[in-house]
């Protein structure tokens, strides 16, 4: 029988790992991967963490307190980005980071619950370099690392009825310098937005009156995509609060890939759209193969 707990649960992982490994071949990537593997274990056993699980490029642990996770996470961040040995020609290898306080179910040496889920939903919001966390976590800090924390978005997440509001947490110094105002609790940024889709002379808006598109090898659908990997309807896109989710129903699932190098990979699941990128309906669609659509959100 599993014991509840409350603890905060970190996520960090490489950003754009199969992008690297198509760069830099199997072997100099995968020593660049274990190399952050082992900086992020490190990061997180200095500062009272456990490493649950490691899942290819990524970390998922547990923390007793939220500054131990901001801690470690700041140390996972600073090295990383400063290391040389993770520099190539093409940049340098970046990580993100997604943390959520709640309960778990404790079995064995692994954790389970909704709690669990969200921190992994923080991590799929962040880009690279950044550290992006929950309401509940920012009002687990102390009063140095809430001054270093901005609301920046909201975001739907499974498991959880309603919204979730995003907190950016500023590990770099001259961020935080930048930084002109904190969104305190319960406010949320407004801003009127549209998200344009493209495909092959095929055109379509969301959010200027439409709430929802759909895309799939079907006549019916509002943007139709052939292919043998792909559903009749694979996915739809969904508006709330100027916000954009896509929503796999579809049996191969959906790949997004984002212009600063983000690999999304939903199955019978959702993720937020923002910025701009291609989505693969069934499989990897590389910007400017015959299968990727485009997608970008935009002020109006």
């Amino acid at each position: 029988m599993g014991r509840d707990v409350d603890v905060v649960i970190l996520f960090a992982d490489v950003v754009g790992s199969t992008q690297l490994y198509e760069q830099l071949g199997d072997d100099r990537a995968r020593a660049m991967v274990a190399h952050c593997i082992g900086i992020m274990r490190e990061a997180t056993e200095e500062f009272s963490g456990s490493v649950i699980k490691t899942m290819g490029d990524e970390t998922m642990s547990t923390f007793p307190s939220a500054d131990d996770a901001m801690n470690s996470a700041k140390q996972m961040q600073e090295t990383i980005s400063a290391d040389a040995l993770l520099r190539h020609e093409h940049g340098q290898v970046a990580i993100r980071i997604g943390c959520h306080f709640g309960p778990v179910v404790v079995e064995g040496h692994d954790v389970f619950g909704s709690a669990v889920h969200t921190a992994n939903r923080m991590t799929s919001q962040a880009k690279a370099q950044q550290i992006i966390t929950t309401a509940a976590t920012v009002e687990q800090l102390s009063e140095e690392w809430r001054g270093l924390v901005r609301q920046i978005d909201i975001a739907t997440v499974r498991g959880r009825t309603g919204e979730v509001e995003l907190f950016e947490v500023l590990w770099q110094p001259d961020e935080a310098t930048k930084m002109l105002r904190t969104v305190g609790f319960g406010q949320s940024v407004s801003r009127t937005k549209r998200l344009k889709l493209s495909f092959k002379g095929q055109e379509v808006t969301v959010g200027d009156g439409r709430k929802h598109a759909t895309l799939g090898r079907a006549e019916g659908n509002d943007l139709v995509v052939e292919g043998h990997l792909i559903s009749r309807v694979h996915a739809r896109i969904e508006t709330s609060k100027n916000k954009f989710t896509l929503v796999d129903q579809s049996t191969n699932g959906t790949y997004v890939q984002t212009v600063s190098g983000e690999e999304i990979f939903v199955r019978r699941d959702t993720t937020q759209l923002v910025g701009e990128g291609v989505i693969g309906l069934g499989e990897i669609a590389a910007p400017g193969t015959p299968l990727a659509v485009h997608y970008c959100v935009e002020d109006k």
